[in-house]
């Protein structure tokens, strides 16, 4: 279904000067990626905790979601630091189709020589064998206007970090970033039982564009012009 619903918006701006200690905003390093597979880990369970669902592949969820993004597209990725250790990230490609097409042409061959699509019944599969599944079944979709909103971005956070107004500082940052390299627009896809993180988008300024698949299964498309930056009025 397609979803055009205006929300209240305040003004971005730039945050990421203004961290609380001891956070710190920075682009990605050599050696990060184990950090931030295991944040994806820790979010990936509809924004929970998804350890207990990938005990028998803890970086599933990563290689898809991460891994790419630090390799292709560095310049757009923000790393995201305590004295604990890395605890979130913020991740963007600038032209969606282009960054999909290099996915497919060099990042999932490996994945599917290195792991089998599963068999047997889907109805019965566990977590990692249905991300296996999207290993060798991707899923490239777009929402339109495309021309609006090319670029697209994620975002991951700890509990820990949560709730002090760093996601919307982290967002301000890649957002700011995209702009700066021309695109008109970044999109995003939220799973329909992740509530929090959809009113989260929508503070933030992005609209909904369409609705795919219903449940557990369901995607939000939210949508994001960049001539027109805008913020939270709460933290994530």
């Amino acid at each position: 279904m397609d979803l055009h619903e205006p929300e209240p918006r305040t003004s971005l701006g730039d945050m990421t000067s203004t961290l609380p200690f001891p956070f710190q905003l920075r682009p990605p390093q050599a050696g990060d990626r184990a950090g931030a597979y295991a944040v994806c880990l820790k979010t990936g369970n509809f924004g929970q905790d998804g350890e207990p669902f990938y005990r028998d592949d803890p970086e599933a969820l990563g290689r898809v979601f991460v891994g790419p993004y630090l390799d292709y597209e560095p310049e757009l990725a923000r790393i995201l630091e305590d004295d604990q250790g890395i605890c979130g990230y913020v991740l963007a490609a600038m032209d969606s189709h282009a960054f999909y097409a290099r996915y497919e042409a060099e990042w999932r061959p490996e994945l599917c020589r290195a792991y089998p699509a599963p068999t047997g019944d889907p109805g019965g599969w566990n977590r990692v064998q249905q991300i296996h599944h999207v290993y060798h079944h991707p899923d490239y979709f777009c929402p339109e206007p495309y021309d609006q909103y090319p670029s697209h971005v994620h975002i991951d956070l700890l509990p820990r970090a949560q709730g002090r107004g760093l996601g919307r500082a982290m967002m301000a940052e890649v957002l700011g970033l995209l702009r700066q390299r021309g695109s008109p627009g970044a999109h995003l896809g939220v799973s329909l039982p992740n509530i929090p993180a959809q009113g989260f988008y929508r503070k933030l300024g992005f609209q909904p564009l369409i609705q795919v698949g219903e449940g557990t299964d369901g995607c939000l498309y939210l949508g994001h012009r960049l001539n027109d930056l805008t913020a939270a009025s709460s933290e994530k």
